[in-house]
């Protein structure tokens, strides 16, 4: 039964494992130059998958277990090779016999019992070789490695090593390294003294701990002296207890020369940093770092050991796990000396007043990624006159400071402070204090916080560079910028400013980042009074497409002289809706859309069409003529309103008739007689006869033609022709308007083509066209039938009611001054007269209309 479960497991895992190889598990460049196999769970090389041109691979974290002399022997250039975090716990003789060229080998954090000489012989040009964190138990190095000459980086040891013998690295004497590194366990116990009497190295990393065996430390830094490095590290000095003796166990760090001194890790207490600080104090150590420490305050301190001559280049206190680190010397005198002093992450949430007194020669100061709030650091009791005169960088970002009044109070007093961080607060300005800052402040990195536009009220105006990028603001106050004239580099991503202001100026400004904000317009004017812009940064906004964008972008991309840098990826319409999230890049609204030049010439030369076309169309249909027409109708309407006469009357004559001079004989000789001889006779109205004089001759026309109710047109050829004839029809036609011309009473004296007619006669040949007419027969035998149709247009000549007495008592005087006599002597047969004028005339034609109406009646 057992058997068979076993069989079955088995079979369940070779099912399982199949896919995975057939899958290739690695992640290959194109260039097939580099392999990443990291973190796959991995038990075995897959050689069968990888190029034979890889010159790097990464095969950490996985499970493999033995390297064998198949698994990179085909990788012939291979030159570093990443086998760290695994379990190896076998490396073969040949394992690297074909990868000569190797340069970086990485072993750390395996399962190794003995470092592997043998495989690592071939090796000639490597350069770092990580082996540190096995599990062997010597770290003790042989002759092989006398011949990497061309090494630089070499880390050994393991958490079983207990013991450094005073040769175990002396095959290093000739070699000289940029890093040295070498870790024992907990239970390190022996230490032969001379052990780094062989070594040359710029960098030293112990990781060594001393909670047994303390004594230790003086024998290395005996070792050590008159060595010099550029980093000395010390990692869990004390991993699991507090140092508690007496004895001065960094005594040597005094003969000791590095730049900088690094304690990470390990449990410190006060007597332990006191000590260290006093043999800094005494020491050529420029720069002392105090990284992850696990601080507790001492039960029994040593009295009367200030340090007051602490000469530091850099002190770093970060992510210690007890802020009363600061506070372990409260006379902080410690401080003296330290140009550049940096305390992150500590959670301190105080600064007493005499520490500003004490950092009067720190330059850096670096206070970041704490508690800090307003009533902490900036305490009005404090006298911080003459302190800080040196302090040109001060950081306070990432705390919970609120008020840019009492930040900017806090510094009015550091006289040479150019550069100041206070981001990642909760800063903002409340109206209600003036702000003062030192104009010596040239950079202000203030991005998110929470600023309004009165913000600007509350900041420095010497500045050339400022970042308030991801602070809420939504809008820019353009008298804060005109005063800061001096801006070279403004940084306003990820706000809410919804537009750009115009007239924004800035004669200076080289660098604008403006992307991740609400505005969607831009345009050339945008930005025209930055002259000196270089850099531009503007995408992820809800850009409008439009002609202005398009015609900032193409201006901008092709002439050159400003770079956006996030251009194309970031730049997306919003706007108009049929465009949502089209790349700005393919917007193209086309050449005539947005180029205003020939917009505007197309537009000027379609006007000056269209104007010279209504003018060829004027001149062609002799609108100026109706024109003036009208504006005499309008003028005569005035006139008889300004002089009383508009009132309503009724009809005086029973026709006005317009006629030809050259037709004039005829409706004298003709006409006239025919009609007002009738029994009862109409009243006719002829302008030589019936005129007022002195008044105009268009107010008479008007007056005559309203005081009418028929009108009658004698039309002729040289009607058509005649100009005061025209203006008679023009007047009749507008007295017929929202009318059906019933009025109207159309003679032709002779025949007339109605599409000979001049344009500006359209409602006369509509007339002849569309409404019957009169025709003059040439025929003395037709015209008696002439005069029955006429009087019958005309209707009965009754008029009910006259004008005033004085109107009618003028009008039959003048008709009585203009009757025509005829001679009696004459026959009746073609007898003749002459009128005033000397014109002839015919009697005969009246008597047959005479003779005519009276058959009629």
């Amino acid at each position: 039964m057992f058997v068979s479960m076993a069989i079955l497991l088995s079979l369940q895992a070779v099912v399982h494992i199949k896919p995975a190889k057939a899958k290739l598990p690695c992640t290959i460049t194109s260039d097939k130059r580099s392999a990443d196999c990291k973190g796959l769970r991995l038990d075995h090389v897959p050689i069968t998958n990888l190029p034979a041109s890889l010159e790097e691979l990464d095969l950490s974290f996985n499970t493999i277990q033995v390297i064998s002399k198949q698994d990179f022997f085909k990788l012939s250039h291979l030159r570093v090779l990443n086998l760290n975090y695994n379990n190896i716990t076998l490396i073969v003789d040949d394992a690297f016999q074909g990868n000569i060229f190797l340069e970086n080998l990485n072993l750390f954090n395996n399962s190794l019992t003995e470092i592997p000489f043998k495989a690592l012989e071939p090796l000639k040009n490597l350069k770092v070789l990580e082996m540190s964190n096995n599990l062997y138990t010597q770290a003790s190095l042989d002759a092989s490695f006398l011949k990497f000459t061309e090494l630089k980086v070499l880390s050994i040891g393991g958490s079983l090593v207990s013991i450094l013998g005073s040769h175990d690295i002396y095959v290093l004497k000739n070699i000289s390294l940029d890093k040295f590194a070498i870790k024992t366990g907990s239970g390190f116990k022996k230490y032969e003294p001379g052990y780094f009497s062989y070594l040359n190295t710029k960098n030293l990393w112990l990781d060594v701990a001393f909670d047994k065996k303390p004594d230790i430390l003086p024998m290395i830094l005996k070792d050590l002296a008159n060595k010099t490095f550029d980093v000395l590290r010390f990692r869990n000095l004390f991993e699991f207890q507090y140092y508690t003796d007496k004895q001065d166990i960094f005594y040597g760090l005094q003969y000791v020369n590095t730049q900088l001194l690094t304690f990470y890790r390990g449990k410190f207490n006060e007597e332990v940093m006191r000590m260290a600080l006093v043999n800094v104090e005494i020491s050529s150590i420029k720069g002392l770092e105090l990284l992850f420490i696990d601080f507790a305050r001492s039960q029994n301190r040593t009295q009367g050991s200030s340090v007051t001559k602490l000469t530091l280049e850099k002190l770093v206190l970060s992510d210690i796990s007890n802020p009363d680190i600061m506070r372990f010397d409260w006379s902080f005198t410690w401080l003296n000396h330290v140009r550049q002093f940096i305390v992150w992450n500590v959670n301190f949430n105080s600064v007493p007043c005499d520490s500003w007194q004490e950092m009067k020669s720190v330059e850096l100061l670096d206070i970041s990624n704490n508690q800090l709030r307003d009533s902490y650091i900036y305490n009005p009791l404090c006298d911080t006159t003459n302190t800080l005169n040196k302090l040109e960088t001060f950081n306070v970002s990432r705390n919970r400071l609120t008020s840019l009044s009492d930040l900017a109070s806090l510094t009015k007093d550091f006289v040479k402070l150019t550069t100041i961080d206070m981001s990642h607060n909760q800063l903002q300005y409340m109206g209600n204090h003036v702000c003062y800052w030192r104009q010596t402040i040239t950079k202000v990195i203030a991005h998110h916080n929470i600023l309004t536009s009165d913000s600007f009220k509350c900041l420095p105006t010497s500045v050339s560079f400022l970042d308030l990028s991801y602070s809420s603001l939504d809008q820019l106050d353009m008298d804060y910028f005109n005063k800061a004239s001096n801006l070279t580099e403004l940084l306003l991503s990820g706000n809410k400013i919804k537009f750009i202001p115009s007239g924004w100026r800035n004669p200076y400004l080289r660098t604008l980042a403006l992307d991740g904000n609400s505005f969607g317009l831009v345009s050339m004017t945008s930005f025209k009074d930055m002259p000196s812009l270089r850099v531009l940064t503007a995408g992820n906004n809800p850009y409008h497409c439009i002609c202005d964008l398009y015609t900032f972008i193409q201006e901008t991309t092709n002439k050159g002289m400003v770079s956006i840098t996030d251009w194309p990826d970031n730049y997306k319409c919003y706007h108009p809706e049929h465009l949502l999230n089209t790349m700005v890049s393919q917007y193209f609204p086309g050449h005539l859309t947005c180029n205003i030049t020939l917009i505007i010439i197309i537009s000027v030369s379609i006007t000056a069409v269209v104007v010279f076309g209504l003018m060829l169309l004027c001149y062609i249909f002799h609108v100026p003529w109706y024109i003036k027409a009208t504006y005499q109708i309008i003028r005569a309407k005035y006139r008889a309103h300004k002089e009383g006469s508009g009132q309503d009357v009724d009809y005086t004559f029973h026709a006005f008739i317009s006629y030809s001079h050259v037709d004039a004989d005829w409706v004298r000789n003709q006409l006239l007689p025919c009609l007002e001889n009738s029994k009862p006779p109409y009243r006719l109205c002829i302008h030589e006869r019936d005129f007022t004089p002195g008044k105009w001759i268009i107010d008479n026309i008007i007056e005559n033609i309203e005081g009418s109710r028929k009108v009658i047109f004698v039309l002729s050829r040289n009607f058509v022709n005649s100009e005061w004839c025209n203006y008679e029809l023009y007047f009749a036609q507008q007295r017929a308007i929202g009318k059906t011309f019933s009025d109207v009473i159309l003679i032709l004296k002779e025949p007339i083509d109605p599409t000979s007619l001049p344009s500006k006669y359209c409602k006369l040949k509509k007339m002849l066209n569309t409404k019957t007419y009169l025709e003059w027969p040439q025929q003395p035998t037709e015209q008696s039938f002439f005069w029955v149709q006429l009087r019958s247009v005309l209707g009965k000549p009754n008029i009910t009611r006259q004008r005033t007495a004085s109107r009618h008592s003028r009008l039959s005087s003048m008709r009585s001054v203009s009757m025509i006599e005829l001679p009696q002597d004459q026959s009746s047969a073609d007898t003749k007269g002459t009128d005033e004028d000397g014109h002839q005339i015919n009697n005969q034609p009246s008597n047959r209309c005479q003779q005519t109406l009276r058959e009629l009646a």
